[in-house]
């Protein structure tokens, strides 16, 4: 007989290094409904030298992967047991952990997210239930978007669940199955912009508005291969740093035009990903706070009515979702789709470590 109730923790780090997501997340479960609260959160920043460590490891040899793996694992074990003490939470029944993405290569059957080593649960002295990419990528699949399963049990309200975060990804029911996949990179390579003009991020857009559409750029980054490609389909890191940045350093445009133009493009992007272009679409992620973004996205799809959530909503879903995924694999229940993944069949994934 499973339990009803879960009191659990959730943790994220995506690809726009923004830095480690935790949410204390209390999740009931009746007649098959789902629902959640979410309870304590916070975003704990990484300092300069791991974000230089974070966006230089995917050139990392494997002596140093290991390293940075472990290094990772004891880093995000501080960071998690500060918050549980910070907050006195008690009693938790796992903490979930994605950990941090830093290869992503399901063409070549491989993907490696950091901070997923067994000695975490000893550190935390807590149950853990983590790396849920490694298996779906086992059974050939893209080990991405994880989300999408969330989604259908927490959000099924709406027509569309986009997340604007590192790269945007989009999932919705088709046919009688959920579909989800990566659309584009954006706060990727949004803030590699901002950055170089001496902001973490473009506020609100402000930068961007600013700017002028190159044309031939956004001609250029439109015919890009992987919009051609069916899905399922993801994307990593190393797709912006061996294309999408090449490909835009090679104007000699400023940067308000580099970030005018690649907005538009996510939007173009997005546009192009909706099967209908009506009904709702659920925004969360730090993009949802792009203003300038939001209001392109409308302009491409003005029968569409766009629904922002609250702002824990916004920056703590993919928390919210992982600790709903690693509740799903303490029940041994199906937590990842194979309709998503492109997987041979659906399956609980994840792996969970006792201390």
């Amino acid at each position: 007989m499973f339990k009803q109730y879960y009191n659990v923790l959730g943790v994220m780090s995506g690809t726009s290094l923004d830095g480690v997501d935790l949410a204390h997340i209390y999740f009931f479960e009746e007649n098959g409904k789902w629902s959640f609260e979410i309870k304590e959160s916070q975003t704990v920043s990484y300092s300069e030298a791991w974000i230089d460590r974070l966006k230089t490891a995917v050139d990392f040899s494997d002596f140093e992967l290991k390293k940075i793996n472990e290094d990772y694992t004891i880093l995000l074990a501080e960071i998690i047991s500060s918050f549980i003490k910070t907050n006195k939470i008690e009693n938790l029944d796992a903490v979930c952990s994605h950990g941090h993405t830093i290869l992503h290569q399901p063409q070549n059957g491989f993907t490696l997210q950091i901070g997923n080593l067994p000695q975490i649960a000893k550190l935390i002295k807590q149950k853990v239930v983590c790396d849920f990419r490694v298996q779906d990528v086992e059974l050939g699949g893209q080990g991405a978007p994880l989300v999408p399963i969330g989604d259908a049990i927490l959000f099924s309200e709406y027509d569309y669940c986009l997340n604007l975060g590192g790269f945007s990804n989009i999932s919705f029911n088709e046919n009688g199955n959920r579909i989800a996949f990566d659309i584009s990179a954006v706060n990727t390579v949004l803030n590699f912009y901002a950055n170089k003009l001496g902001f973490d991020y473009d506020d609100k857009g402000k930068i961007s508005r600013l700017g002028k559409i190159s044309e031939v750029l956004l001609s250029e980054l439109n015919d890009l291969d992987f919009y051609k490609k069916s899905y399922p389909k993801s994307l990593g890191f190393e797709s912006v740093k061996t294309i999408l940045l090449p490909i835009i350093e090679k104007y000699q445009i400023s940067i308000e035009d580099k970030l005018r133009t690649f907005t538009e493009h996510i939007a173009e992007q997005i546009n192009l990903a909706l099967p209908k272009k009506q009904g709702t679409l659920f925004i969360t992620g730090g993009g949802a706070y792009n203003d300038f973004l939001i209001e392109r996205i409308q302009f491409h799809n003005p029968n569409l009515k766009i629904e922002i959530p609250n702002a824990k909503t916004i920056e703590f879903k993919e928390a919210l979702i992982f600790a709903l995924l690693g509740v799903l694999k303490l029940r041994n229940e199906i937590n990842v789709l194979s309709s998503v993944t492109g997987a041979k069949y659906n399956h609980s994934s994840g792996i969970i470590y006792n201390y």
